[in-house]
């Protein structure tokens, strides 16, 4: 299989020495972008022409996931809104063999430190609504 392009963020990992530092970084990025609406918080994606991408969602499924997995996933949080604001390279799009009512699309990209990491994002076919579901490092 053919690797999709790879975006190169102009930001970081968040910084923090432990969990709650991180955890702290994240949210209040989330609150940043959650205080510009009345309902639920989005960005706007320059690969999908400008549709909304729901962050709402990421949070739940953060909340299933281990404290230690937590926080490798948090500290990317910054640079995976990034790509998914300025991003036009092409995903990698997977149909859930679970659901077919849903497709994956999964974005690659780097740090500027150069450390790679993925973003998923989750869309509802018959809604047409997306949400960001995942990010995490690979190595």
């Amino acid at each position: 299989m053919l690797m999709p392009m790879i975006f190169k963020s102009s930001k970081s990992r968040l910084p923090g020495s432990n969990g709650a530092e991180i955890y702290r970084h994240a949210n209040a990025i989330y609150k940043k972008i959650a205080s510009k609406t009345k309902r639920r918080p989005y960005i706007r994606s320059k690969y999908f022409n400008k549709e909304k991408i729901f962050l709402d969602y990421f949070w739940g499924h953060l909340d299933s996931k281990n404290w230690t997995d937590r926080i490798r996933r948090l500290s990317l949080y910054n640079c995976a809104i990034d790509l998914l604001i300025y991003t036009t390279s092409k995903p990698e799009v997977v149909t859930n063999p679970n659901r077919k009512d849903e497709t994956f699309y999964r974005f690659y990209g780097v740090t500027r430190e150069m450390e790679k990491f993925v973003v998923q994002i989750v869309e509802k076919t018959q809604k047409r609504e997306k949400s960001l579901i995942s990010v995490y490092p690979i190595s």
